[in-house]
């Protein structure tokens, strides 16, 4: 049986996003999942200091006596159909901007794009709100220090070709 929670904004495969405030969301981490939390909080403070692409950390905590959670800034995407095509073209012209940013600075975000086994549609990590494109779960993120350069650039260049199918699919509709 699927544990439920209160409030939530999304459940993927190994964790679930609940509302805290108008300002926080918090992704739970129950039991025995496949990912870390230390891990996750570490990629997203390192990508935060280098832009704002990547959804703001706040702190880690406890939700109950078996969940541990990450809080983040709550974000609000917006429908980016309601807007003209000049403007879609700027958002992902700076998105490819931060993008290669945080790559210099050795962070790939690696899920611009779901897998397509994946529930959820092809680029629900990526949200507009009005500061532009973000990035949320970097749940499988990487460090180039972590990964060592090869993997790395692999990751690079794979991301970059997402990013190009991510500007197809954003401008074309």
């Amino acid at each position: 049986m699927t544990k439920r929670y209160p409030r939530v904004l999304s459940s993927g495969a190994n964790n679930t996003v609940i509302v805290l405030s108008e300002t926080e969301a918090g992704k739970l981490f129950a039991g025995d999942t496949r990912s870390d939390i230390g891990s996750e909080a570490e990629k997203m403070k390192y990508a935060n200091n280098v832009n704002s692409l990547v959804v703001r950390f706040i702190r880690l905590d406890v939700w109950n006596e078996d969940t541990e959670m990450l809080v983040m800034e709550r974000l609000y995407p917006m429908d980016y159909r309601a807007y003209e095509q000049e403007k879609r073209e700027l958002w992902v012209d700076v998105m490819e901007d931060e993008l290669k940013q945080l790559h210099q600075a050795g962070f790939v975000h690696r899920d611009l794009r779901r897998l397509s086994d994946m529930p959820g549609l092809s680029f629900d990590n990526v949200f507009l709100t009005s500061d532009g494109l973000r990035l949320i779960d970097v749940g499988i993120s990487a460090l180039r220090h972590q990964v060592g350069d090869r993997l790395f650039d692999r990751f690079v260049q794979q991301e970059l070709e997402e990013l190009e199918q991510f500007r197809q699919f954003f401008l074309s509709r």
